[in-house]
């Protein structure tokens, strides 16, 4: 590991040593109290309790799913107390995060304080069917960190279980941490599809997890990235980061023009990050035959989706919503050796204070200028 903080890390580097005091302190937090009211509380410090670790957030993204709770939560956000968590809201919010290790309880011996973080937010009950058959991430109880309780990354201090908290090599920059999460659902996205390299994939929309998409494709071999996308700025970043195509379904007939860029076969393996429903009927005529649909998207009405359509053509349609511990740690890896370099994803970065203003609001008012906000948690 080097142990030379990147630029952008210069504000942390007085993290790496924890602090003597112990006191009871109160703390800043970004907390949900429902549908358009979020706010910066002072709330108690947590304590760090055996088997658990006390990190400070460094820099953490604000996610798609933050939106859909902002305008018209809680969706994910538990109403009543959560099976896992024993939370409900008022909740801290924030679970695209990472940072530096403050303190360890007892029987923790995988980091210690000053080390650097990567926050894995999936809570599982490790008992359900789909845990017993190895599939944790989709556990009937599903909780997050940031959502659902243990805190979040939008405060000056989290306490959770300490498997949650991933190691990460000093070479990774403490904002490329914050982006674990997202790529890490990107890859699992790409791991679920029937990816070959040669393939010629259609994705549709180029978002944050979009972008990650891209960058995973680009990295597995894919022959064509075609992306169709009607926001100029992500236009322009779909490109960046290895589009082959960009199409505008307000100038073009999308469909037909995957057809005509496949050579009339169609495209191999369509990924959907934008749950649009006319979009995805589009894309079910864009696909070939015996190929793959991979929904990502979280969608807040049911589609009408074209089954006949997806029945005589044998087209494969799933999901992938969220990652195995596997892919976080590739994610990881991948980041440290330079394989992906997504920090041009990065809009702006805001402190918490401006979270309101300049985060949540300027995303849903002003989404055309935005890709990933980070909020710069130590920097408010």
């Amino acid at each position: 590991m080097s142990s030379t903080a990147t630029n952008s890390d210069t504000l942390y580097t007085t993290l790496k040593t924890p602090r003597s005091t112990k006191t009871a302190q109160s703390m800043k937090s970004v907390r949900f109290h429902g549908p358009g009211d979020i706010r910066v509380d002072d709330v108690d410090e947590p304590v760090c309790g055996k088997g658990q670790v006390k990190m400070r957030p460094a820099y953490v993204g604000i996610c798609g799913s933050d939106l859909h709770e902002y305008n018209s939560g809680p969706v994910l956000i538990p109403k009543k107390p959560h099976p896992l968590t024993g939370t409900s809201y008022p909740v801290t919010l924030g679970h695209e995060f990472g940072g530096i290790v403050d303190e360890v309880g007892e029987g923790v011996t995988h980091v210690v304080p000053g080390q650097r973080v990567a926050v894995r937010p999936t809570i599982y009950d490790g008992t359900c069917r789909a845990c017993q058959m190895g599939y944790n991430y989709c556990c009937e109880n599903i909780g997050f960190i940031g959502l659902s309780g243990y805190g979040g990354g939008l405060s000056n201090y989290i306490v959770a279980p300490a498997e949650h908290f991933c190691p990460i090599p000093d070479g990774i920059s403490l904002k490329s941490a914050a982006l674990v999460e997202p790529l890490a659902v990107a890859w699992h996205a790409v791991n679920v599809s029937p990816l070959k390299p040669g393939d010629r994939v259609f994705m549709i929309g180029s978002g944050p997890i979009g972008i990650g998409v891209i960058q995973v494709l680009k990295l597995r071999g894919a022959e064509q990235i075609i992306v169709s996308e009607m926001m100029g700025s992500r236009k322009r970043q779909a490109i960046e980061f290895g589009a082959t195509d960009v199409l505008d379904p307000r100038e073009v007939d999308v469909t037909k023009r995957v057809r005509e860029l496949t050579d009339g076969m169609g495209a191999d393996i369509i990924f959907d990050t934008a749950g649009v429903e006319v979009a995805l009927n589009g894309a079910i005529g864009a696909c070939r035959s015996h190929g793959t649909i991979v929904n990502i998207a979280v969608w807040e009405k049911q589609p009408a989706i074209r089954v006949n359509d997806l029945m005589y053509n044998e087209v494969k349609y799933t999901g992938s919503a969220l990652y195995d511990e596997e892919s976080f740690q590739d994610v990881i890896r991948a980041l440290d050796q330079k394989q992906l370099q997504p920090e041009n994803m990065i809009t702006t970065t805001i402190k918490m204070d401006d979270v309101v203003e300049k985060g949540f609001k300027a995303l849903v008012e002003d989404r055309e200028n935005y890709c990933k906000i980070l909020v710069d948690v130590q920097g408010c």
